[in-house]
């Protein structure tokens, strides 16, 4: 039995030779993970941070290995700066492909504690960081007249909130799930897809520094929430930054051609458990 007419072999279905990306917060943890990925697939990828300098080692080690990569300093929250980076990507990329948003913060306040300044702070990076990019980049994928995507990194958290002091960060990807959504449908006439990745516990350098804390009663405090929250993972483990990065690749390339305004969950089975 022969193949459809239009079919493609995997190979070409998985990469993004001759395509662009960004990465926001792609400097660290996820957005590393992300970076790496969708450079190796053949991207070129732009990475936007607030730490510049560590943007630019990043960049740098991945050259190493003949991978496309440059840095730009970008606060997500400003929309200034992401006006420029939308101006940047255009001029500098030969398209704009792929968007992920992943910049965001996760500082942890009992709401007793928490300011409306602690509050509006952390939507600004999470969700509004979230609509900024997407609302300049789109704009410059729908003037190439292309299709292209977008990925959004949100939480399992938007969905379960599993612990104490993270009432902003849950209410902020709560927020990016209908943002996904909303996105989807306003942009899928323009051959754009949006999408959100759900992350449950991911052991990155942040977690692991929690857990080396001098604060022994932090940590302590830290290891036992962990140990309740891995009680409940079907599959036993905290993830991998690059369990998250082998989603957005596949989210990134032609394997998902036809999924858009959904999210895909990725946390070792945390929400069954």
């Amino acid at each position: 039995m022969s193949p459809p007419a239009n079919s493609k072999p995997v190979s070409q279905l998985v990469s993004l030779a001759g395509k662009s990306a960004i990465v926001t917060g792609g400097a660290a943890g996820l957005g590393f993970a992300i970076t790496a990925r969708l450079a190796e697939a053949g991207a070129a990828v732009l990475i936007a941070d607030s730490d510049i300098a560590r943007a630019r080692l990043v960049a740098e080690e991945l050259k190493t290995h003949n991978f496309t990569v440059s840095a730009f300093k970008c606060d997500v929250s400003r929309e200034d700066d992401v006006r420029s980076l939308a101006e940047k990507a255009a001029t500098e990329l030969e398209s704009i492909d792929i968007l992920v948003n992943n910049a965001g913060i996760y500082p942890r306040k009992a709401l007793s504690e928490m300011t409306a300044p602690d509050f509006e702070h952390v939507i600004a990076v999470n969700l509004t960081g979230t609509f900024l990019c997407s609302r300049f980049i789109a704009e410059k994928m729908i003037a190439q007249k292309r299709e292209g995507c977008i990925i959004n990194i949100a939480s399992v958290e938007a969905l379960h909130p599993g612990a104490g002091g993270m009432t902003a960060y849950d209410a902020s990807k709560g927020g990016v799930l209908s943002l996904t959504k909303s996105l989807a449908k306003e942009l899928g006439s323009h051959g754009i897809r949006v999408n959100a990745i759900l992350p449950g516990a991911i052991l990155t350098d942040a977690v692991r520094a929690h857990f080396s804390s001098e604060d022994k009663a932090s940590a302590n405090a830290q290891f036992k929430e962990l140990k309740a929250f891995m009680r409940r993972m079907v599959l036993g483990r905290l993830g991998d930054p690059d369990d998250i990065a082998r989603v957005a690749l596949f989210l990134a390339s032609e394997l998902s051609s036809y999924i858009t305004g959904t999210m895909i969950v990725v946390d070792g089975g945390y929400l069954i458990g």
